[in-house]
């Protein structure tokens, strides 16, 4: 078992300040990354590894705060962003209910306050090796299946996986037992995640997004705990067996 890390203050897990994280090495990411320290280092060796395959791993998307995700949902409810079912096929906004809206924005992106991009610990990956010139990822299933350009990504990531190679990482969201959609691109740094859901402070979250401007406020404050079960606290069963006992610890190293 890994040594305690220094886990975020309640504002930082929120999203509220980014003082528990720090820029990613530009050589490591794609666009300007900020991760918690101890993920930082963990992806830093995974991409060692990854380089031995013939890949190289960057980060696209780490550290996010809360007005961003503010930003990002209430763009989608508003119909201005834009919004995916199931199979990635775009939805029309405004043709869905308030509680049918808010179940299609939860399937792809998280409620403010309760991403786990804020912590420090989540983030995408891409394999720029694949990437022809010119073209951005777009952070879709097909693009990590047989025959997309990060398939040989995906492949590599599964086998790490199930082998146990993958330096604490795992993939928190596989499309199964959640509400999230599968994201094979999304990888979470255990060590810090399993602290941070446990630390999640429901009655502050609830009081935040009660004065953040949501959109779907009223729709999301009746059912806030179910939705919270549902789609962003995954349990201690979902992290890999050696993590699961930092869900019943508290504090820092």
């Amino acid at each position: 078992m890994m040594s305690p890390v220094v886990i975020p203050s309640i504002d930082e897990l929120l999203g509220l300040r980014g003082t528990h994280v720090a820029r990613l090495d530009p050589e490591a990411s794609i666009g300007e990354v900020s991760l918690h320290p101890a993920a930082a280092a963990a992806i830093m060796s995974l991409r060692a590894e990854g380089s031995r395959a013939g890949l190289d791993l960057r980060v696209v998307s780490g550290y996010r705060s809360f007005a961003r995700q503010l930003q990002i949902w209430n763009g989608k409810a508003r119909g201005e962003r834009t919004l995916l079912d199931d199979a990635e096929n775009e939805l029309d906004a405004t043709a869905l209910a308030p509680d049918a809206l808010v179940l299609a924005i939860l399937r792809w992106s998280a409620l403010p306050g309760a991403s786990r991009h804020h912590w420090g610990s989540d983030f995408d990956v891409v394999d720029a090796a694949a990437m022809p010139p010119g073209v951005s990822p777009g952070l879709r299933v097909a693009e990590y299946e047989e025959g997309g350009m990060f398939a040989r990504l995906g492949c590599w990531l599964e086998l790490g996986l199930r082998e146990g190679t993958m330096h604490g990482f795992f993939r928190p969201y596989q499309g199964l037992g959640a509400g999230v959609a599968g994201e094979p691109w999304h990888l979470s740094y255990a060590p810090v995640a399993a602290y941070c859901e446990a630390a999640l402070d429901v009655a502050r979250l609830r009081e935040l997004l009660a004065g953040s401007g949501l959109v779907l406020w009223d729709a999301v404050e009746t059912s806030l705990e179910l939705l919270l079960q549902r789609f962003s606290l995954l349990g201690a069963d979902s992290y890999p067996l050696a993590f699961r006992p930092l869900f019943d610890r508290r504090g820092s190293a």
